[in-house]
């Protein structure tokens, strides 16, 4: 009788020890993943489930903290993966790139820790988010020449309007180390993040030894997402010099992989002087989150 006591109280303790152990490792499992929350309202929450019973949850969030959402103006909450969530444990938007056409930009902001690289056939292009209304980039050639730095700062985002300011600076590098580049703009953009139109007004300067000069130009670009996978693309840039312009229009279709993956395919032509010359070769982009 009492060894039958001891194996009770042994084989309790055992499963109590083991249904601890199993309980613990389904709280740490829990709080170390990342969830998406959805309201009946539209809002969104992003964070680590602390707890949640029959009534509500406890999301752990990182501007908030703690908030206690109860469970009956939930519209959907769903589990996170890798390539949703930043670096910084912010969600991606599912339209990463919707701040750049082909080459020109929009008033639209890009997120902090939302960082992306564009290559292209004659190099590449990478943009960082520094906050949730300043970005800057660098572009270049296979060649290391020109080399040209980016600062744009979202003034304004509200009621499907944007605005914004830039500037474009570059160095002709090693090949023409003398010799540069200086492109300040203003941009407008009317819309939603993927469905939207910009007109861009600037001034765009080259300066060397012996010789400089510069011209104004604008740009009028637009996007529509018109499916999950796909976007149709317009850019353009407009130069005026001697009461003269001449146009290069790119249009262009954007095939999505993901938050994360994008393809670029746009073909490209030159209007001056009453006629249109079109590019005997494709443009391609392939954008990649970072």
């Amino acid at each position: 009788m009492k060894s039958s006591k001891l194996w009770v109280a042994f084989l309790s303790l055992f499963l109590f020890v083991g249904l601890a152990t199993q309980i613990q490792a389904q709280t740490e499992t829990e709080t170390t993943k990342t969830y998406l929350i959805i309201k009946n309202d539209g809002s969104r929450y992003v964070g680590q489930i602390i707890s949640q019973d029959a009534r509500e949850v406890i999301l752990l969030t990182k501007e908030l903290g703690e908030i206690a959402i109860p469970k009956h103006e939930i519209k959907e909450m769903r589990e996170l993966t890798s390539e949703e969530i930043t670096d910084d444990g912010r969600l991606r938007r599912e339209n990463t790139f919707a701040t750049r056409y082909y080459i020109s930009t929009n008033a639209n902001p890009i997120s902090k820790g939302e960082n992306y690289i564009i290559w292209n056939l004659y190099g590449p292009d990478i943009q960082f988010g520094i906050s949730d209304d300043f970005g800057v980039g660098l572009m270049t050639t296979w060649f290391g020449s020109p080399i040209v730095g980016s600062a744009k700062y979202s003034l304004l985002k509200k009621n499907n309007v944007g605005v914004a300011l830039g500037t474009l600076l570059g160095t002709g590098s090693w090949a023409s180390p003398d010799y540069g580049i200086a492109l300040p703009f203003g941009s407008v953009t009317l819309g939603e993040m993927d469905k939207n139109i910009s007109l861009s007004v600037g001034y765009g300067a080259v300066f060397g030894p012996g010789s400089s000069g510069g011209s104004a130009l604008f740009s009028i670009a637009g996007m529509n997402r018109i499916s999950d996978r796909v976007s149709l693309v317009f850019d353009s840039f407009v130069v005026m010099e001697n009461n003269e312009a001449a146009a290069l229009i790119i249009p262009a279709v954007r095939l999505h992989s993901g938050p994360q993956k994008a393809f670029q395919l746009g073909f490209a032509g030159v209007a001056a002087e009453g006629e249109l010359l079109p590019f005997p070769f494709p443009f391609l982009q392939w954008y990649r989150a970072l």
